[in-house]
Parts: structure tokens; C-alpha cells; sequence
């Protein structure tokens, strides 16, 4: 069995504890989720075309410097397991969130989004791979795709940061409402996931729950190449 087909280390996330890092910072890292022969074989993947639906250049764009690769279906195991496993979880955490803020709830399982995306005209898959070469950065962007978003994401790092790369850190800025923004910066290592809003999450204040939004983005890369892969959850337009 190839090891690109399973993630056993899902089993063991602390859900709890995810929920209110979320609720307490906006975003929430995690133990490894995959191995380093996981992470090895995924950015292997990114040389083979026929694994891909898109490329995007970034500087063509004004998104940064550096390039990402949108898989095409059917997505590999690997990722797939990752979205459809982690979908569950983060949906029950997405729930809670449109109860507080009096949105629509999102169904319990990943294929009937998919479906809802469909009937939305939006059919494309989300997941990508992502490398960055010295003097690469992404600016600070949100991955909406369409009418319907799922509101939250995550990244797995696939390199070492201060092995494979140098730099590169993943940047988050929180803006409050009437306030000044909050910055954030993590550096997940190896295997390691971070999971934060797509667009915006709910925060108490002294009159009840109120939207804040969050743009996320990565540093200037200094040395090296730094490969991360991403799941976005709602599929694109």
C-alpha cells in the first residue's frame, strides 16, 4: 500500500482543543498529520502534469512570487482522505460558528457540499500544492471561488523549515471591526497542519458575537524551496 493512502494520525486530533483555538485565535496548529514520506511523495507530485487541473504563476497575477497547482479529479488518496475525514469535524466547528452569527449551517459530509457546490455552478476541486523558491511570498489573500464558501481551510507543511527553506513563514491578519488589525505568524513544521477561516469566524464582544475577517498569506521565502499543500473544502467556479 502505497503510504499516500491513508492519515492515520487524523484519529488522534483533539477536536475540543481546536475549537476553542479557533474561537480564542482565529487559527489553530496541530501535531504532524502526515508522514515525511507523505510530505516527500505530495511534492513529488507537483512535476506531474497530468495530476492537475491549473497552474498559477503568481507574478502574472500581482499574488506574489512563487506558483501553485490545482489538483484535477479524482484528487490522490492522499488528499482525498484528508478531505473527506477532516470535513466532518470542521463542519460540526462551522456550525457553531453560523448558529452564532445567524448564517446558513453546512451538511455533515463532504459529498453533499460537493453537490450543493455543483448546483451553485461550482464545480471545480479546491486542493492544491503550493512552492515557493527564494523571494517568494503570497500577499495576504482570502479563497472564496464562488457563491457558496465553506468557512474554514487548512495547510500542511511539506518541508522543514530551516532545512529546506529559510523564511516563508505563514502569515495571518485579522481585521476587527473599528480596531486596528491583528497580525499572526506560524511556522507549522514538518507534516504539521494549521486550520483557519476562509473568509471570516465569529468573536465575542460586549453586545454579542460580531464578524471578524482574516486574509492569510506566507513571508518572502530567503533560502531554498518551501512546498506546502492546501484543502480548501467548497470546489470553484
Amino acid at each position: 500500500m502505497s503510504t499516500l493512502e491513508s492519515a492515520p494520525a487524523l484519529d488522534a486530533l483533539d477536536w475540543p482543543a481546536i475549537a476553542d483555538r479557533l474561537d480564542t485565535d482565529g487559527v489553530a496548529s496541530t501535531p504532524p498529520l502526515l508522514s515525511p514520506d507523505q510530505c516527500a511523495e505530495t511534492i513529488a507530485m507537483f512535476d506531474d502534469d497530468a495530476r492537475f487541473r491549473s497552474t498559477v504563476v503568481m507574478a502574472r497575477h500581482a499574488f506574489g512570487e512563487g506558483s501553485y497547482r490545482y489538483f484535477a479529479d479524482p484528487l490522490p488518496p492522499l488528499v482525498q482522505t484528508l478531505r473527506e475525514q477532516l470535513y466532518p469535524p470542521l463542519a460540526r466547528i462551522a456550525n457553531g460558528w453560523a448558529a452564532r452569527l445567524g448564517e446558513r449551517e453546512f451538511p455533515a459530509d463532504l459529498d453533499t457540499l460537493l453537490a450543493e457546490c455543483a448546483t451553485a455552478g461550482q464545480h471545480r476541486p479546491t486542493p492544491l500544492v503550493l512552492r515557493y523558491v527564494p523571494g517568494g511570498y503570497n500577499c495576504l489573500h482570502q479563497d472564496v471561488y464562488g457563491d457558496l464558501t465553506f468557512p474554514l481551510q487548512f495547510l500542511v507543511m511539506l518541508s522543514t523549515p530551516d532545512v529546506d527553506f529559510t523564511g516563508g513563514e505563514s502569515v495571518f491578519v485579522e481585521q476587527r471591526p473599528r480596531q486596528q488589525s491583528r497580525p499572526m505568524v506560524l511556522r507549522p513544521g514538518l507534516g504539521e497542519a494549521v486550520i483557519f477561516p476562509v473568509h471570516h469566524r465569529p468573536k465575542a464582544g460586549t453586545r454579542g458575537d460580531h464578524r471578524v475577517q482574516l486574509r492569510h498569506g506566507v513571508s518572502q521565502v530567503h533560502t531554498g524551496s518551501r512546498h506546502v499543500l492546501g484543502v480548501i473544502f467548497h470546489n470553484a467556479r
